[in-house]
């Protein structure tokens, strides 16, 4: 008898596209544990390595580049079908193009796109990031089926220097956008946008600071619970309660800023 022909397509799949960062807690070395934990096998595609990410005084940088296309090429081979697609940073301009390759080839009418446009926070871009970088970046956002860009990213992808123009983003295609980490007094906001459908912000209230690998655990979650058929606003409101009380975990700890959220402590609760 002929052997039964072999498919790597019976499970929910996400491919991820990020960094690798061997400490500090976050990009892939987060998104991996939070998607698996959603019951959705994640399939790393790393853009760069880091020996931990750029918030520290120093790290060890790989530019992977050169690696994607052959990468991408064994998963076709391999005639891999993804239900999500999750990209973060990149770690030259020259990878815009080899993401968009990747989309051509793995985007379908039926999976989900959600790009997180990792460029930078608090007004200022990431160590590695140029200019030349950011305007390649807005060629993504097109593909996007949920774009999960933080204030500042929102600010850059527009061309407005202070306050993001949210009908831009609107127009360049996304159905669902989430602006993340609006500070609001005491709050901190989600800024929500659906198609065909009122926008709405969603508040948690504050507590400690800001801490690496937050975004990367929000569009992780995001990212998982579209594929699995969760309601948008259902999503952001749990994406933010779960990085809520990993914060709070983090300062019980005493883990210093820069070593991200222990949110390993909370993994079993997210469902």
């Amino acid at each position: 008898m002929p052997d039964k022909k072999v498919s790597h397509n019976n499970q929910k799949k996400i491919a991820a596209i990020n960094d690798y960062s061997g400490f500090g807690r976050c990009s892939i070395a987060v998104e991996l544990p939070v998607i698996s934990a959603m019951k959705i096998q994640c399939c790393p595609m790393p853009t760069s390595i880091f020996s931990n990410h750029t918030g520290f005084d120093s790290f060890y940088f790989k530019d992977f580049t050169e690696n994607m296309p052959p990468y991408m090429a064994e998963w076709k081979k391999l005639n891999l079908k993804f239900d999500g697609i999750v990209t973060g940073f990149l770690g030259s301009h020259n990878q815009i193009a080899i993401v968009e390759e990747f989309f051509k080839n793995f985007k379908t009418e039926d999976n989900i796109v959600v790009i997180d446009p990792v460029m930078g926070d608090y007004g200022n871009l990431y160590p590695t990031y140029t200019d030349e970088t950011c305007q390649e970046m807005k060629k993504l956002v097109k593909y996007a089926d949920i774009l999960t860009p933080n204030l500042t990213e929102a600010c850059i992808i527009t061309d407005e220097p202070y306050r993001p123009d949210y009908s831009k983003l609107v127009a360049m295609g996304p159905s669902k956008i989430v602006i993340t980490g609006i500070q609001r007094g005491h709050y901190i906001g989600n800024y929500c946008y659906e198609k065909n459908r009122e926008d709405y912000l969603i508040k948690t209230m504050k507590v400690g600071t800001q801490r690496s690998g937050t975004g990367d655990i929000f569009a992780s979650i995001i990212a998982a619970d579209a594929v699995n058929g969760v309601n948008f606003h259902e999503s952001v409101r749990k994406a933010s309660t779960f990085i809520k009380k990993c914060i709070l975990k983090a300062i019980e700890m005493d883990i210093p800023l820069t070593d991200g959220v222990p949110f390993e402590e909370l993994l079993t609760t997210l469902k």
